[in-house]
């Protein structure tokens, strides 16, 4: 039967899912993305009536003319790009390009790409949403207006290369006064005071209670004060004036949406914004299961909405209740009611179906892929079970008129965390002991009493997960511009990634400092959350997009006029970072500077000292052989120009003999120390979870290096040839020997690598 239908999609991956669901009667095709934009070379903007001049895109001429024959030659056109703004402005751009007649054009959307979804959507087809069209254009036309007008102005002020955007100046500006907080924070002494407690009987429940107050809560600001309590309870009775013994009920989080996708992905498995959208992508695209075909394992990823369909909390309830038993699910069926500003178009992230468990799909999954679903089922799955339910006591003492407290919990009903517990930004509490069965009115043994002086410490950078959820809480961005925005402020050097958290250059510094002064609302929180907002109304047909672009415009015009005067022959200079590291040859501190291979340290002695090295990273550990700091640097190969990485210790090749250690690898060192000899322990590099092993040859817990994940070679046995093998057809002869080519040409790329990587460590060496 001749193809009579045309379905476009946007990538390659979805085309090929969704054409293994739908009859031979459908043509599935790819646009690859975008067909038509914003030129790159000029504004595209007509700023009097904000009309923009779109353009085909040069590269996708061939896949325009594939897409325009294939339309002409169908009956229907369904426009299958993703469920969001930007997906609807896609199809609206296909339908212009393409010349397809809009009686002929069906808009679809797969909120899941499952044979059931697939073929309800393609039953029910729409027409093009010219609002969601509309507020598309109005971000794209109004971050283009933002970013081309601005960017020239820091180009001409600071340096080349250099952006603007409402987004991004905003996170730059968050992370930049994170900083100025952490610089201005002053530390505050505070003291805590325990008491070791016990009942009058030896032997008979021991616990300890912390200093609480007299009457309400009292801070310990100083030792007098401490020496003070506790010379006074030691001269008096301990006696427990009560004993609270309650059920504590913990709910569990929420399913997934993509913030908080990102931030947990990022706290759990150490993945990136960016990595843990593409993967998501891959999920959500399909995947090839065995026995099952190609299948799509998630919902769509870029959403801000809490709810869930009445069929997936159906196919839950039959989960939970057949695998764990009734009592595992709570008596009302958990909804969500997302924040106010979300636009709650589609579900919240969630499996396309429950009963493909992550070990079911282990096999068929890549490392990433795995992990990425299994966290996305198990907060799922979690999110419609019961409450885990805790036997909380507290206990309060009394000395003297001073209150101390002590408390425990423990689990009485696992609920919810059978399957899944949400990770925390922030240190977790140090566990707690059990307390013995005291009864009011009883006094207690003083065995001891521990003091501690401790100080305030400053708020935390952001790290890419904190940043996140800051942008989400203001209401900054929307799901499809958090990783794109952290991933932009840190490529333009705006912000550097130390460890887990960011901080901000001097670059960012002066850009945020010009930002602040000359626009002030392009980089205030506020206004910029307004301004999502307004977007929102322009989806909802409340606002016309261009109305909404003259009246910002107007504002934005009068503050670049007025910048451009007051920086007119002005040069912003910044700032060169200066580290701690010293220059071998003048004794300079050593500076950062940026090159064609990113960052690098530099004697800022230049010309009369011209001496460069890799930038340094300071690496959790010390080093197996002096114990010094370890550090990562990076080297660019004389014989192939590329940069790589290594890891050594802050003294290799040092010029001081005395200090100079020569301990260098590839392997990444890590925060945990091994628990049998404590030196610091490696990983193997790359992406994903690798397992940490010893490199200490004399420990127990020595793993060799053929066991530490990387390619294991085959034994002699394991490659010689069997009996059976040797009466072979010609035609199994020629495909040995082909085979055999193949492997040889496999022995010979291995072997050049091996050469190339041996030789990259020798410059690494002698770096």
């Amino acid at each position: 039967m001749a193809k009579t239908n045309l379905v476009i999609v946007e990538s390659p991956a979805k085309a090929k899912t969704i054409g293994k669901y739908l009859g031979p009667e459908f043509q599935v095709k790819a646009s690859m993305g975008h067909v038509r934009d914003l030129p790159k070379s000029k504004l595209g903007v007509d700023l009097t009536t904000f009309e923009p001049d779109y353009q085909d895109i040069d590269a996708k001429e061939s896949t325009i003319s594939e897409l325009r024959k294939a339309a002409q030659a169908s009956d229907k056109v369904y426009l299958a790009t993703d469920p969001d703004r930007e997906g609807e402005a896609i199809s609206w751009h296909l339908q212009s390009v393409l010349g397809v007649p809009k009686e002929k054009t069906c808009r679809v959307t797969f909120n899941e790409i499952t044979r059931k979804v697939v073929t309800d959507s393609i039953a029910h087809p729409r027409e093009i949403d010219q609002n969601l069209v509309d507020a598309q254009q109005a971000r794209r036309v109004l971050d283009r207006i933002v970013g081309y007008q601005l960017s020239p102005l820091l180009w001409k002020k600071i340096r080349r290369g250099l952006s603007a955007g409402r987004v991004q100046s905003v996170a730059t500006r968050l992370v930049v006064e994170r900083e100025e907080e952490i610089r201005a924070f002053q530390p505050k002494e505070y003291w805590t005071l325990t008491a070791d407690l016990s009942r009058i009987a030896p032997n008979l429940g021991g616990f300890k209670a912390d200093f609480y107050g007299c009457g309400k809560k009292m801070e310990l600001g100083s030792k007098e004060e401490t020496d003070a309590v506790a010379e006074a309870v030691k001269a008096s009775d301990f006696q427990v004036i009560s004993v609270k013994r309650q059920d504590k009920n913990r709910n569990p989080a929420p399913p997934f949406i993509t913030s908080t996708l990102q931030q947990e992905a990022s706290r759990k498995l150490n993945m990136t914004p960016r990595r843990t959208m593409s993967v998501a992508q891959q999920l959500y695209e399909g995947v090839d299961i065995e026995g099952e075909g190609t299948v799509g394992l998630i919902t769509y990823m870029r959403t801000d909405s809490l709810r869930l369909s009445e069929e997936a909390l159906s196919a839950a309830k039959t989960f939970i209740v057949g695998r764990y038993g009734e009592k595992y699910y709570p008596e009302k069926t958990r909804r969500f009611k997302a924040k106010g500003n979300a636009q709650d178009a589609h579900e919240a992230i969630r499996p396309s179906d429950v009963n493909l468990t992550p070990e079911q799909l282990k096999k068929d999954l890549t490392g990433e892929q795995y992990r990425l679903y299994k966290l996305i089922w198990s907060r799922f799955l979690a999110c419609q079970m019961a409450s885990a339910v805790y036997d909380s006591v507290s206990i309060e003492v009394e000395s003297a008129g001073y209150q101390f407290r002590a408390s425990h919990s423990s689990i009485k009903f696992n609920g919810f965390t059978a399957v899944y517990e949400e990770s925390r930004d922030d240190e977790e509490e140090a566990p707690q002991s059990p307390l013995p069965d005291l009864k009011e009115g009883e006094t207690l043994r003083l065995n001891g009493l521990d003091s501690a002086q401790h100080f305030t410490q400053p708020p935390a950078r952001y790290t890419e997960a904190t940043l996140i959820r800051a942008l989400e809480e203001r209401g900054i961005g929307r799901p499809s511009t958090y990783a794109p925005t952290i991933s932009t402020i840190t490529d333009r050097e705006y912000v550097v990634k130390e460890g887990r958290h960011l901080r901000p250059t001097p670059l960012g510094e002066v850009v945020t400092g010009l930002m602040k002064d000359k626009f002030p609302d392009i980089v205030d929180p506020d206004f910029t959350a307004q301004m999502e907002g307004e977007l929102d109304k322009v989806e909802s047909g409340e606002v016309r997009w261009k109305q909404l672009l003259g009246g910002f415009y107007k504002d934005f015009e009068a503050e670049l006029q007025k910048a451009e005067k007051d920086l007119d022959g002005e040069r912003i200079k910044v700032p060169d970072e200066v580290t701690e590291e010293i220059c071998p040859q003048c004794g300079r501190n050593l500076v950062v500077k940026s090159g064609r291979f990113g960052r690098f340290l530099a004697c800022p002695g230049w010309p009369e000292c011209n001496f460069t090295m890799p930038l340094v990273v300071e690496m959790p550990g010390k080093c197996p052989k002096c114990g010094a700091r370890l550090v990562k640097r990076t080297g660019v190969s004389k014989k192939t120009n590329k940069q790589y990485t290594y890891y050594c210790c802050e003294h290799l090749n040092s010029k001081d003999e005395s200090r100079r250690c020569d301990f260098m690898t590839w392997d990444v060192p890590v925060k945990d120390n091994c628990p049998v000899c404590g030196q610091t322990m490696f990983k193997k590099s790359g992406r994903g979870f690798k397992r940490p092993f010893c490199i200490n040859p004399d420990c127990a817990n020595f793993t060799p290096e053929e066991k530490r994940g990387g390619y294991v070679k085959k034994t002699a046995d394991s490659s010689g040839e069997s009996e059976a093998s040797a009466e072979k057809t010609p035609a199994k002869k020629a495909a040995a020997k082909t085979t055999g080519k193949k492997t040889a040409a496999k022995k010979t790329t291995a072997k050049k690598a091996a050469t190339r990587k041996a030789a990259a460590a020798s410059e690494a060496t002698n770096a």
